[in-house]
């Protein structure tokens, strides 16, 4: 019987095979379970995101394009100033109604979408002004300037999105900043550019000829970009970038609701006041933006060319601001301390700007305008991640675009505020106006709970990931213990 129940060396060897197979599915099926998700970093990502800083920069060009030779278009149209500024402000109008429904459609089709439809819509709107150029022809080069409004709403929520889709965890504020980049390279040629172009001449054909020159030259480039958005822009990588963004993936459309997106957006309170002091900000800029031309031909006469230099050297020195932020906050991850400190500095810039601009020296001008954009241009990309981190894992694309809608908002009720209040009074008391609305947001700032998100997300999943290979490689010490077959 002994003898019976004794396995043969075949049997044996069987045995063996058996138990390390078993041991071995075990140890690729624990494996499978605790392994992190791939990821991966695509070169093709900084395509993708510089094209997209071309086409927005060929955007936000055109929205100050009417506002920094106000003058000559007032005189050429046969417009009045407020007329002249609205041709900036239908910017900011076009976005308040427009944002939710493309926030919508950015989270059910998708980035390629989004941006096929603000190039087409771009390349439209420079078309429309090129047949615009002649005096009685107001009503057409606003709809031109609307169309162009319209493909704005497409784009401004756009960089974090794009940053968050394609980048790793340690570079996501850069692409960021290099995406806003483009958006205030086009507002610094818009402010260099059309002055240069459009010079101050008493001949309407001649001033008609150069308008046309400057129209065409525009929708040259944006039909270019369109052409290229065709042919390079994806959706998104095929593996994702980083583990939070994988997580997010594994969301399934049908469970997603953007009602219900926006109503915890809602009740977030850092995220609400975030979106106050976002929207305060940078509707100062927008009203300094939009009235500079003003506020510079009040004190310097003639100097059309140097007012779109000052306005060159604000977004300029901002978007030194804007990289110089991002870099920062992909290092030190210090959200709020960097957002508070960039907004203080932001209502310094703006009161030294504001008592220096009446001392007759152009050159101290550029100087406080230039330390004035630093911060207030600056903080844009720092409002954009600050807020992705404050609402992950919601979409990018609904926070960014909850952000811009209170800018617009604050941008339209600034601009149309401080140039009464300079029409009544003067250019410091409309300058003091939004001095005093920065205040208070620094203020707000201050109250802001820095709940980082994001960075938990990733924390959480980089220690999930290496408490997953040392219970691997214990589970795989187990199985070089001897069998209880041998």
């Amino acid at each position: 019987m002994g003898d019976e129940s004794k396995p043969v060396d075949g049997e044996v060897n069987a045995n063996k095979y058996f138990s390390k197979t078993a041991a071995t599915d075990a140890e690729v099926s624990f494996e499978h379970r605790s392994a992190p998700p791939e990821t991966r970093l695509y070169k093709k990502r900084w395509v993708i995101v510089l094209l997209f800083s071309s086409y927005s920069l060929c955007n936000s060009y055109q929205w100050i394009q009417y506002g920094i030779i106000n003058n000559i278009f007032m005189r050429f149209y046969g417009v009045d100033s407020f007329t002249i500024d609205w041709m900036s402000m239908i910017y900011m109008l076009t976005y308040i109604p427009l944002i939710f429904p493309v926030s919508w459609l950015l989270d059910k089709k998708g980035l390629r979408v989004i941006a096929l439809v603000a190039a087409a819509l771009n390349c439209t709107g420079t078309w429309i002004k090129v047949a615009s150029a002649r005096p009685d022809l107001f009503p057409v080069t606003f709809l031109g300037q609307f169309t162009c409004s319209v493909a704005q709403v497409f784009i401004l929520g756009m960089p974090s999105r794009i940053a968050s889709v394609g980048f790793g965890s340690e570079e996501v504020s850069t692409a960021c900043s290099i995406g806003v980049f483009g958006n205030q390279l086009g507002i610094a040629i818009g402010f260099l550019v059309p002055p240069i172009l459009v010079p101050n001449v008493d001949n309407l054909d001649e001033l008609a000829a150069h308008i046309r020159v400057m129209f065409y030259i525009t929708a040259g480039v944006a039909t270019f970009l369109f052409v290229l958005v065709v042919i390079v822009f994806q959706e998104r990588p095929e593996i994702p970038p980083t583990h939070a963004q994988a997580a997010a993936r594994q969301i399934s459309p049908e469970n997603y609701s953007y009602t219900a997106s926006i109503l915890r957006l809602l009740r977030n309170k850092a995220f609400i006041l975030l979106v106050i002091t976002y929207g305060l900000n940078v509707g100062c800029f927008y009203a300094v933006s939009t009235l500079l031309n003003r506020m510079i031909i009040e004190h310097y006469p003639g100097e059309e060319v140097n007012a779109g230099r000052i306005g060159l050297t604000i977004v300029i020195a901002g978007m030194v601001g804007s990289l110089i932020c991002g870099i920062w906050l992909d290092r030190s991850k210090t959200y709020k301390q960097t957002t508070l400190a960039v907004y203080v500095m932001s209502l310094v810039g703006l009161v030294l700007y504001a008592f220096t601009l009446d001392l007759g020296h152009l050159w101290v001008v550029f100087i406080t305008a230039g330390t004035l954009g630093f911060f207030m241009t600056g903080y844009l990309p720092l409002g954009f991640e600050f807020a992705v981190e404050l609402t992950y894992p919601e979409s990018e694309g609904t926070s960014s675009g909850l952000l811009n809608c209170s800018a617009q908002v604050f941008g339209i009720i600034f601009t149309i505020c401080q140039g009464k209040i300079m029409d009544s009074f003067n250019t410091l008391a409309g300058n003091l106006f939004l001095c005093a609305f920065l205040l208070i947001g620094t203020i707000i700032t201050a109250c802001i709970k820095s709940d980082l998100r994001r960075q938990l997300a990733n924390q959480q999943a980089l220690a999930a990931a290496a408490l997953g290979r040392s219970d691997v490689q214990d589970h795989s010490g187990t199985s070089l213990l001897p069998s209880t077959h041998m």
